[in-house]
């Protein structure tokens, strides 16, 4: 899905209005739409990211994502894995705890991330064939189901506490 064509039509607009201010305004118009264009897409991109959570929140079992190639965003849609409607299962086989106890509600926060560190966060995502959203969600679900997991699975698990001089 293109914006630009949103993002002129709104600087069309912009001027226009400014149009009968004189030539002054309108060259003011078009200053502010030009320094607006960022905030605009931005604005844009978040809107259509709350309708896909929103879209995703009335589907039954099924997710509208939005992703990116470039500054292009497109939207996918996914069916659920089979026996995804029994709840995941967490690699031991229990049911997981957070899937049960969903509510369906999202929240969004913003990441900053390293680009080599992004690169190879959209790398794995493409082996498991998962959205970076949903591969980053699987990873933070499994990272605070263990508590502390990622400790013992660097080292010994021995710490070793005090002073030294």
């Amino acid at each position: 899905m293109d914006i630009s064509g949103y993002v002129e039509r709104l600087r069309i607009d912009l001027v226009a209005a400014a149009s009968c201010g004189g030539d002054q305004m309108v060259e003011a118009a078009e200053r502010l739409a030009a320094s607006l264009d960022a905030a605009v897409r931005m604005a844009l991109l978040e809107a259509l990211a709350d309708a896909t959570a929103e879209i995703t929140a009335e589907l039954d079992g099924r997710t509208v994502e939005l992703r990116f190639r470039g500054r292009t965003p497109e939207f996918v849609v996914s069916a659920p894995p089979p026996g995804d409607e029994a709840g995941r299962l967490s690699p031991s086989g229990e049911a997981d705890e957070a899937a049960e106890v969903d509510d369906g509600a999202t929240a969004r926060i913003t990441l900053r991330l390293p680009e080599t560190l992004k690169q190879r966060v959209e790398e794995a995502a493409n082996r498991s064939r998962q959205s970076v959203n949903t591969w980053l969600v699987d990873a933070m679900r499994d990272a605070t189901r263990h508590p502390g997991g990622r400790q013992e699975r660097r080292g010994s698990g021995r710490r070793i506490t005090g002073w030294a001089r």
